[in-house]
């Protein structure tokens, strides 16, 4: 796995099926991948990125989570999707397989990245 990824080569990477077997990402990868996702930050330990918005309202929170799915299921790559408060929003991602981090996360994070989302004003 290359380190030296953009923003815009994550977008046109595609999420490879992962049944295990292949390592995780150590803390130099996911730290030099990082910066190709901003506002994602490292939880659990190293193992999952996880991203928090606050969005206009209940329906605009599903509304994302709908685009979020339509995302998902097209790379088949599925994250963790937290709605508290009706319109506090986080997703977390990481590959299940190998328990850990993977390029394939941070790929589904661009590209969730480019998904619209109504925020709440400021």
């Amino acid at each position: 796995m290359s380190t030296t990824l953009t923003t815009d080569a994550l977008l046109q990477k595609r999420c490879l099926p992962c049944e295990g077997g292949v390592p995780k990402l150590d803390s130099q990868e996911t730290a030099a991948l990082l910066p190709t996702v901003p506002g994602w930050s490292v939880v659990h330990d190293g193992e999952r990125i996880r991203k928090e918005w606050v969005v206009k309202n209940f329906d605009a929170a599903l509304a994302f989570f709908n685009e979020v799915a339509r995302v998902a299921n097209d790379e088949g790559h599925h994250p963790d999707l937290h709605l508290v408060g009706f319109r506090n929003v986080a997703i977390e991602i990481w590959t299940h397989a190998i328990g850990g981090l993977s390029e394939n996360d941070f790929i589904l994070a661009a590209k969730i990245d480019q998904l619209p989302i109504e925020l709440k004003a400021k």
